[in-house]
């Protein structure tokens, strides 16, 4: 699928199955989604972490990945800014993540979306992580338009909302969930608030970031008899 697609590649996270290791990049992402290393930029997941402090991860994307061991940074697509977010931190690592973040925030206004491994909000069956609210706060408070995660095993669009999950069309960010890259799919639990379209189904999400707004259109792997489609427009804040 990749290869019919142009532009900069993304990912959310448990690059390569199942713990991240050397040999697991080498066998299973190189010959496949390693085919666009060189356009891809990623984030980690804590299969990804099984290898310890990530070293086949860091090894593998190199300065592509941002400081080892941080797994945070931001890059440019277009006339948007991306913040890379490392969701496996945690303790005092975190808390320098967080500040890291409202110093980036406050010196790129304009179009922006972050990308990172757990989901605050999810109907899959991993559950909410609630240790990301702060960093949803940060993003809310500096109009962030769109967050991408991954980690439960489907596809899931929210409508937009505050850290807090209350709908907020005027300021509220909207979380797209794309666990959908080759590993067995889950099956929904319960439906959260604000889910708006949800498909266990393998694709990829692809954007289209202008200027003032972007596109979405989430293409479905080719698989017989599965028409899933999800596609969409909106403006920045």
């Amino acid at each position: 699928m990749l290869d019919q697609v142009s532009g900069t590649v993304f990912t959310a996270g448990d690059n390569a199955y199942p713990s991240g290791s050397p040999a697991q990049f080498r066998d299973c992402y190189d010959p496949t989604w390693g085919r666009h290393k060189g356009r891809t930029r990623p984030t980690p997941g804590n299969h990804d972490y099984q290898d310890a402090g990530a070293a086949g991860y860091y090894d593998y994307f190199g300065d592509s990945a941002g400081p080892r061991g941080l797994g945070y940074y931001t890059y440019t697509v277009g006339s948007w800014r991306i913040y890379a977010i490392n969701s496996e931190l945690s303790g005092g690592a975190m808390t320098v993540q967080t500040q890291w973040l409202r110093g980036e925030v406050a010196q790129n206004p304009g179009c922006s979306a972050a990308i990172w491994h757990k989901p605050l909000f999810t109907s899959g069956p991993n559950g909410e992580n609630r240790h990301m609210q702060e960093i949803w706060r940060i993003l809310y408070n500096a109009k962030v338009d769109v967050i991408i995660n991954g980690h439960d095993h489907v596809y899931e669009r929210f409508a937009k909302q505050d850290p807090e999950g209350r709908p907020d069309e005027a300021n509220g960010i909207r979380q797209f969930t794309v666990g959908t890259g080759g590993v067995p799919l889950y099956s929904f639990g319960a439906i959260r608030p604000n889910s708006d379209v949800r498909a266990s189904v393998w694709g990829v999400l692809v954007l289209f970031l202008s200027p003032t707004g972007y596109e979405w259109n989430f293409l479905p792997a080719g698989i017989p008899g599965v028409n899933f489609r999800d596609t969409g427009t909106a403006t920045c804040h």
